[in-house]
């Protein structure tokens, strides 16, 4: 009897530890959302004084900080913010099943390509504009897998790009110990290793397999509609920047004792924001044929923003409820190789040179590309090879095959 009611103790101890010790690696690895007093849409608790700090945040005060990213103004309060990150990449899908997205209207910059099967995949680029939050705690995704040729675009956004993604193409076996069936050029994941991203001092590598569930996490329903589990991968902005700071990725490199934007070339924002007589107001072009992906931008002159419907949709923000919209619009043809293994991957060739369209202001101007290296800025240029300026805010970058169409209407 004597025995049996020490054991019973000793598992009650076993499970009071436990508990404890959950608690404490809880709040030792896993970082904490930092405290902000301007929240919108907060929801408070008077019997408790707790604050739910899941909001956007609403900055007052005139608008004289220019972001580096995108040219656009805002207040020294949204500027004390992103001064202390680095800018941060994630995968966002665009499957059909995906949308939709959420996040989008907060970045900075986007990219579209294809993935594969004629299916497109966004990289957004988030800095300045996230840094008024968003309403949903896990505010971006769903996010997807790496690609090596949105590698060789993140790696202009930093020493060492904070790059979030859900695993990728990497040297995958047929069997165990068999040889290789992802053509080396497509392996993302060998390459984040190869540039030093997941070294310590410089792990910028966002994998969402390293990440903890308070960071990225599975919401099958959060649309209205039960998607597949590929389909359901979201992330906090926050928490990703928290998990940078962590391993010495803020502003600065801290294991290389020098800033994230040493090199960073910034783009040029000299072009007016004013609406025009125009000649493009309706352009139009797809990927590989699918309607289900062919992309429309409307201008609009009265807020003299391009509106984006994808797959005869308007494509929403699910976070804002709103049309994507932006004021600069790159179309940039590529040399294209497709399926270049039996896993179906794509490579587009980003280093190198090439030409492009630029649609702002309700125009439209015949435009050239090119990018020595895969740390160096792709510069963008006139025909009389003057780089071009962009109209202050966000930017979006088409990347289609080289062929490819690409209508407009005045």
């Amino acid at each position: 009897m004597k025995t049996k009611t020490t054991n019973y103790l000793l598992y009650f101890l076993i499970f009071i530890f436990g508990i404890f010790a959950s608690y404490w690696l809880f709040g030792r690895f896993l970082p904490v959302n930092s405290k902000n007093t301007d929240l919108v849409n907060n929801s408070s608790t008077e019997e408790t004084g707790q604050i739910n700090q899941t909001g956007s945040l609403q900055f007052k005060g005139p608008k004289t900080e220019i972001c580096p990213i995108n040219g656009e103004k805002f207040t020294a309060e949204e500027k004390e913010v992103w001064s202390k990150r680095r800018p941060l990449m994630v995968m966002i899908e665009n499957h059909v099943d995906s949308r939709p997205q959420s996040g989008l209207a907060n970045a900075d910059i986007v990219y579209e390509a294809v993935a594969e099967g004629g299916i497109t995949r966004f990289m957004g680029v988030f800095y300045c504009n996230a840094a008024k939050g968003a309403s949903q705690k896990y505010d971006i995704g769903p996010v997807r897998s790496a690609r090596t040729y949105f590698l060789d675009l993140a790696s202009e956004y930093a020493d060492y790009p904070l790059y979030t993604h859900v695993g990728g193409a990497n040297c995958s076996a047929a069997t165990p110990g068999g040889p290789c069936t992802t053509n080396k050029k497509a392996q993302a994941v060998e390459q984040i290793s190869q540039y030093g991203w997941n070294n310590q001092g410089t792990w910028s590598d966002l994998s969402q397999f390293s990440l903890p569930y308070k960071v990225c996490r599975r919401e099958p329903d959060r649309t209205g509609e039960t998607k597949a589990t590929e389909h359901t991968m979201y992330c906090s902005s926050t928490e990703l920047w928290n998990v940078a700071a962590t391993r010495g990725l803020t502003n600065t490199t801290e294991a290389k004792k020098t800033s994230w934007d040493k090199t960073f070339r910034p783009w040029l924002f000299n072009n007016d924001d004013k609406s025009l007589s125009s000649t493009a107001s309706n352009i139009n072009f797809d990927f590989w044929g699918d309607k289900d992906y062919a992309v429309n931008w409307k201008y609009d002159p009265v807020t003299n923003r391009y509106l984006r419907n994808n797959g005869g949709s308007p494509a929403l923000d699910f976070n804002t409820k709103e049309n994507l919209s932006t004021k600069n619009i790159i179309v940039q043809f590529t040399k294209e190789s497709r399926s270049v293994d039996e896993h179906k991957h794509n490579l587009y060739e980003m280093i190198g040179s090439g030409t492009a369209i630029y649609f702002a202001n309700g125009q439209k101007q015949e435009i050239t590309w090119s990018k020595a290296n895969r740390q160096s800025r792709t510069i963008f240029k006139d025909k009389s090879g003057k780089e071009i300026n962009f109209v202050p805010g966000q930017i979006w970058i088409e990347i289609l095959p080289k062929g490819n169409d690409v209508s407009y209407e005045g």
